[in-house]
């Protein structure tokens, strides 16, 4: 035998170390291994870092296998491997129905055990007697089956183990989402057995998903079948996530030492190396000591002060923890393996000599790592005293194998006996290097050669779906169909892929199915889901995100594919949106907000983009893996033919006219106005008075005698004239009399309905009719009703159907049978959509000269393009217009003028109706249903609903929206967003129906909990779900607009904008909030984006009355661009500019005060205050000094606390008052000027004795606030404030000025709150010299 050469002796002492410490305790029949001698659970975790010292000797072996005995040493270890992975494996594969339980409830009751009997692998505690789910052990089974696959072993032998691992990957999908127990076991740190969102799970499933994509179980051996698939979306959530909670591991616990096998070896999950440097250095720096490191900050295992008869910790016994928690030498172990990856020489010797300090050496002088060093009982008082200066003793267990298996491949690195890339064959540790730029290939498409053709005047040349064959487009929702196959099992009771989300990373792929080719539209653009689709803008706008998303998140091979396909809904007035050219043009020079892009055709991007076999739809299970699922088959049978092809009935063409503006008053009128709820000036609310009941009377035809007798010019009915010629009357002269049509109401509800008198759209006051009620209310119901419909049928105005729609509901019910004849409903509904041809009332006022001019009404609607009125509607149409004519003019001799005017009009309706007839009989099926279905009020919203989209009268769409039901389709989505990266979210108007969402909810639950917290106001209950989406987007793309702010509160928010908007366009508060609720919801981002950054804006107009936000850089520009309700000029546009630097600080605390933006590290130093003083009052809560004993000043719970506190304060600029004066009480605390505050600070007190100072200043020096508060009171002024109401309209008693005065300088309100604290405190010594550093 030849002489071993030193390696092999080095090796075979290692063999022998592995042997005795780690093999010795395997169990031979299922390859686990047990707790310890006297304990023979298995944990997963445990079990899988124990036998990485035998995979990485096993590779050690493998190199240097120069005689055969070495060889069979490497394969036995590589058996030791195999056996304990498959022994896991059957482990969880007798708990199938728990994994197939989890994917639909994630509940902890239905997840999968955490430990098994090493004996038999089978469960050896109840569901409910363990912390269970910890997300983070499965995760980190599938890594390391991953890299052991990778390295050449094979785990898995059947395709049946690979489904269930394949479902072992939806079981971590939703990682990100999930609150587990962690890698301690324990959740929340007081261990009352809470589970919370963990950073180290995150980290873990992220990594795990990225391993497992595309790789193959059966490794060099296997074939499609045996591939595990994951969708690139879930792990990049994971990893947004986890990258949004560093260096914080959960909400109990700011700081964690279990990162480091996050930020390091096994899991390399995080890209940012900026971001693992500071993780890493926060952990040396505050949980770092002699014996190995804290596992977080008050950790009370095993410390002399833990009660052990019990397993929960009382809250206030936290702070005992503190500066006495055991130290783990574990995690000098995981240090060397990170620097040895970093190839960081020195820092691994540096670690290594620390760990050799502390380790205890065996009988037979082996070194051994044990599990932690506790503070003897005696020593406590020392250590509490001085941190870090006694001797610690071992407790637990020794030797504790996770760190043992850990600490020999470090040894085996630092020997040169293994590479890194050897530990790590999937390369994983090259995450966090800088990668190449992302180009972006963007593919338009044109529904048909007509849009093609329109493209091609652009210059902008693009292919048909008809023309990319062979490559199928299809939208994102047939992916993910396809998708819910993957992980069927029928043997195993396995279902598949749940989630039914696919996400942009995985439609920029193209997939391959046999011998076809599939491409995907994104999931954004698909125009079933939700309103926000219809609006173009909006669209590009989130293309050009989603662009911007793909160039960072972007990490597979080959290009990103985005494929668009542009359809007749997308055009506006039959022509492409100039928003659209002007992209598509920019997208063709290469660049889109700094993103590189190349526009083509798809053909020639097939050979650079990422394509994804769809192998696992073959019926494999069945013997045929080469034919498709049946289902699979029929599914894209029947989808292939309809998806595109299809016109939905949205694409009636009447989209051409805008919609006339038809002016009637009714009693149902404002019907939709009466259930807003946002309240801007706050002043004025109700104070609009009741205005008198206006009535219609269907019936009379002689004007009713009460408005012969009122001879008021203005009495008058809104319209404006219809775009056709020929219908439009001459002027003439002669009195105008309003048709009334008169019905009986329910008083209460009319009345509010006409207090909301602002009308939108056209920004004109509509004149008041006083008509005074002259029938007694018998009961009318049912005629009611009829005349409603009668109403609807002949009214052409959207807003009027809405309002009668809504009245209906009210008073009936959604699914009240209106007992229409359906043809007729559907065209009344199409024709009015079309707001085209034929008359309406057409009629001008003019209150100055008092002339006014005919109306005439035609009843039966003008059909558009698409529609056919019956014949019979022909002939009574002139009829009508004749006899309303005459009707209208029973004062004026000129009868046979009016009929003039009646007559072409009739005319010329008659004629476009026969042009219809004509041209488009084919469409006569498009806006109708089959017949003699009934009609409920809830068809005939949705109806309404649709022509609004189309129409792009966004409140309307918003209203109609909220009261069919329907909601956003990411809703859950949006707020998980924002929960994971730890915003909470609250809905509803403060402060009282104000609901906190804290977890993420079923999409139904959270729909019902908005519409409680609205109550009946559906338009904003609408508008709540579509800013949730827009705060989801941008704290996805822009989370530095999130910093320091904790809650979103979207009621707030709401107010703000609608405070903002009355602000820029001068007007009232109820005119903002209608303009709020009819921006587009391209605008209403635009606005939200411009509220949370904080940046100036200002309100331009386009065409058809909506409104524009634009930022402005400069104050002088935006005076141009600016439409105020009346526009400054001259000397007036002087005063305007000045008075835009007033009001400025009041905006800006308005708008913190509504975002709950506060200071940096605000929360910590309030902790830093609460430590000093007994507690913290504000707006009757009071925040407790023992809060400073459970948590520590970082800690995401304690932050919390506080902002409840202040959120209980309604007003958002006495709010930031109330921030500003704690920020000077911690300023008093960190400059030490006195050891202890006193008792319960009062915080509103220091405001309002600000408050007081500044009136005293102001009388002296005569300034602004001498017009209002600091007035020298007389008995009326005491009155009125006696009644609650302050002269200049300040919040809660404080006066305007104050809010609105900058923070420094002398008249500031730093100033005069640091003078408020030094009178109000008794701590503070009142005379004598001190130093002061708060000048």
């Amino acid at each position: 035998m030849r002489s071993r050469s030193n390696s092999g002796v080095r090796l075979d002492y290692y063999q022998r170390i592995v042997h005795r410490l780690i093999l010795a305790h395997q169990e031979p029949v299922t390859g686990l291994f047990p707790a310890s001698n006297i304990n023979s659970h298995a944990w997963i975790r445990d079990n899988v870092y124990c036998i990485l010292a035998v995979w990485g000797l096993s590779m050690a072996y493998k190199k240097i296998a120069d005689q055969d005995e070495d060889r069979a040493k490497c394969y036995e270890l590589e058996q030791s491997c195999v056996k304990l992975m498959r022994g896991l494996l059957m482990a969880m594969m007798n708990q199938k129905d728990k994994v197939e339980k989890f994917k639909m409830t994630q509940s902890p009751y239905d997840s999968l055990h955490a430990k098994y009997s090493s004996k038999n692998g089978l469960p050896v505690v109840g569901d409910n007697e363990w912390g269970h789910l910890q997300i983070d052990a499965v995760s980190l089974y599938l890594l390391i089956l991953a890299q052991m696959t990778a390295s050449g072993l094979q785990i898995v032998f059947s395709l049946d183990e690979v489904s269930f691992i394949q479902n072992l990957v939806f079981y971590i999908e939703s990682a990100y989402s999930i609150p587990d127990y962690g890698i301690w076991e324990r959740g929340d740190k007081t261990n009352h057995g809470e589970p919370e969102l963990n950073a180290s799970s995150i980290g873990m499933a992220k990594a795990a998903l990225e391993a497992m994509n595309e790789l193959d179980l059966f490794g060099a051996r296997g074939g499609p079948a045996s591939v595990i698939h994951v969708l690139a979306d879930e792990a990049h959530k994971c990893q947004a996530v986890l990258q949004s909670m560093l260096p914080r591991e959960s909400n109990s616990k700011e700081l964690d030492s279990g990162l480091l096998c996050v930020i390091g070896f096994p899991a390399f999950a995080v890209d940012d190396a900026q971001l693992i440097l500071n993780t890493k250095d926060a952990i040396l720096s505050r949980l770092q000591g002699k014996y190995g490191c804290k596992r977080f900050l008050r950790d009370g295992y095993r410390t002399p002060k833990e009660d052990p008869s019990r397993l929960y910790y009382e809250r206030w016994e936290l702070r005992m923890f503190e500066n006495i928690e055991c130290e783990w030498p574990l995690f000098f172990c995981y240090l060397i393996l990170f620097h040895a990856f970093q190839n960081d020489k020195r820092s691994v010797q540096e670690f290594a000599d620390k760990l050799e300090k502390i380790m205890v050496r065996s009988e037979d002088g082996t070194l051994l790592i044990p599990e932690s060093y506790a503070v003897p009982q005696d020593l406590v008082g020392a250590e509490y005293q001085k941190p870090g200066s006694q001797i610690r003793e071992v407790v637990g267990r020794c030797p504790f194998l996770w760190g043992q298996s850990l600490f020999i491949l470090g040894r085996l690195l630092q020997e040169g006996f293994l590479a890194v890339g050897e530990l790590d064959p999937l390369n994983r540790r090259l995450g966090a290097q800088k990668k190449p730029d992302v180009v972006v290939q963007v593919v338009i498409i044109a529904e048909d050669t007509e849009i093609r053709d329109k493209l091609a005047e652009h210059d902008l040349h693009v292919q048909t779906i008809a023309e990319v064959a062979p490559i199928e487009v299809q939208p994102a929702r047939v992916l993910s169909h396809l998708y819910t196959y993957l992980g069927r099992n029928r043997k195993l009771g396995l279902s598949g892929r749940k989630s039914r989300d696919v996400g942009i990373l995985s439609t920029s792929k193209l997939y391959s199915l046999k011998d076809r080719i599939f491409a995907f539209t994104p999931q954004f653009v698909d125009l079933s889901r939700f309103y926000i689709a219809s609006d173009n803008e909006l669209m590009i706008d989130i293309l050009k995100g989603e662009i911007n998303f793909l160039k960072s998140a972007w990490d597979l091979l080959g290009r990103p594919l985005v494929t668009l396909v542009l359809k007749r809904i997308h055009l506006d007035q039959d022509k492409i949106p100039l928003a659209m050219i002007q992209t598509m043009r920019k997208l063709k020079s290469g660049y889109i907000n700094g993103t590189r892009v190349m526009l083509g055709n798809l053909k020639d991007f097939l050979n650079t983009s990422a394509i994804t076999d769809l192998s696992f739809l073959g019926s494999t299970e069945d013997g045929y893996p080469d034919r498709l699922h049946p289902d699979v088959q029929t599914y894209l049978d029947e989808h292939l033919l309809r998806s595109f092809s299809n016109r939905s009935t949205m694409n009636l063409r009447g989209g051409q006219l805008r919609p006339r503006h038809l002016r009637r008053r009714m009693s149902c009128k404002g019907a939709i106005k009466k259930t807003r709820s946002i309240n801007v000036d706050s002043d004025n609310l109700g104070m609009e008075g009741p205005s008198p009941l206006t009535e219609r009377r269907l019936s009379s035809v002689v004007p009713p005698p009460w408005l012969q007798a009122s001879k008021q010019g203005h009495v008058s009915v809104f319209a404006t004239t219809p775009e056709e010629g020929p219908t439009s009357p001459p002027q003439l002269g002669g009195e105008l009399v309003a048709r009334e049509n008169m019905y009986p109401v329910d008083p209460l509800h009319s009345r509010s309905a006409i207090e909301r008198r602002s009308e939108f759209v056209r920004q004109q006051e509509m004149p008041k009719i006083l008509i005074q009620r002259h029938r007694a209310d018998t009961n009318f119901a049912d005629t009611e009703v009829e005349e409603l419909i009668a109403m609807l049928r002949e009214t052409e105005n959207l807003e009027e159907q809405g309002d009668i729609l809504q009245y209906l509901v009210d008073t009936q019910g959604l699914d009240f049978n209106t007992e229409l004849d359906l043809d007729d409903v559907m065209l009344e509904l199409t024709t009015a959509g079309g707001g085209g041809g034929g008359g309406g009332v057409v009629g001008a006022s003019d209150g100055a000269n008092k002339s006014s001019v005919p109306a005439v009404i035609i009843d039966a609607t003008t059909p558009t393009a698409s529609n056919v009125v019956k014949d019979k509607d022909n002939a009574n149409l002139a009829a009508i217009v004749a006899v309303i004519a005459k009707a209208n003019n029973p004062n004026t001799n000129n009868n046979a003028a009016t009929s003039a005017v009646a007559a072409p009009a009739a005319a010329a309706a008659g004629s476009s109706i026969n042009n219809s007839l004509n041209n488009n009989d084919s469409s006569q099926s498009e806006g109708m249903l089959e017949e003699g279905r009934v009609v409920t009020v809830r068809d005939l919203l949705k109806g309404l609903y649709e022509k609004a989209c189309q129409q792009k009268l966004w409140g309307l769409v918003r209203h109609t929206a909220g009261m069919l039901g329907k909601r956003v389709e990411d809703l859950g989505k949006a707020v998980t967003d924002l929960l994971v990266r730890q915003k909470q979210v609250t809905v509803g108007m403060p402060p009282n129906n104000e609901h906190t969402i804290t977890a993420p909810l079923p999409e139904v639950e959270l729909r019902q909990l908005i519409h409680d917290a609205y109550g009946d106001d559906e338009s904003t209950a609408m508008l709540t779900q579509e800013l949730m989406v827009y705060l989801a987007m941008f704290i996805r793309t822009e989370p530095q607009l999130f910093h320091e702010m904790l809650r979103l509160r979207v009621g707030l928010i709401i107010q703000v904008m609608a405070k903002e908007l009355s602000r820029t366009l001068n007007c009232g508060g109820e005119a903002a909030s209608e303009h709020l609720l009819n921006l587009s919801p391209f605008e209403m981002k635009n606005l939200l984006y411009h509220i949370l950054s904080g940046k100036e804006f200002a309100v331009s107009s386009v065409a058809r009355g909506n409104l524009s936000i634009v930022s402005c850089k400069s104050s002088r520009v935006s005076k141009k661009s600016q439409i105020g309700l009346g526009d400054p000029e001259g000397e007036d546009a002087l005063i305007a500019t000045i008075d835009d630097r007033q009001g400025q600080w009041l905006r800006r605390r308005r708008l913190d005060g509504a975002l709950n933006r506060v200071p940096r590290d605000f929360y910590s130093r309030v902790w830093t205050v609460l430590e000093k003083c007994q507690g913290l009052a504000i707006e009757g809560r009071v925040l407790q000094q023992s809060l400073t004993q459970e948590m520590t000043p970082g800690e995401l719970k304690f932050a919390l606390e506080v902002e409840t506190a202040l959120n209980q304060i309604p007003q958002p600029e006495y709010r930031q008052l109330v921030v500003e004066a704690l920020m000077v009480l911690t300023l008093v605390t960190e400059h030490n000027m006195v050891p202890s505050l006193g008792g319960i600070i009062y915080v509103e007190h220091l405001v309002h004795k600000a408050n007081q100072l500044f009136l005293e200043d102001q009388r002296k020096v005569q300034g602004d606030a001498t017009l209002c508060c600091a007035k020298l009171k007389d008995g009326k002024e005491q009155q009125q404030a006696a009644s609650g109401m302050l002269l200049c309209g300040g919040a809660a008693y404080i006066c305007q000025h104050l809010y609105d005065s900058a923070p420094s300088g002398s008249y500031g309100t730093m100033t005069y709150m640091s003078r408020a604290v030094a009178l109000v405190l008794d701590c503070v010594p009142k005379h004598g010299e001190k130093e002061c550093a708060i000048s």
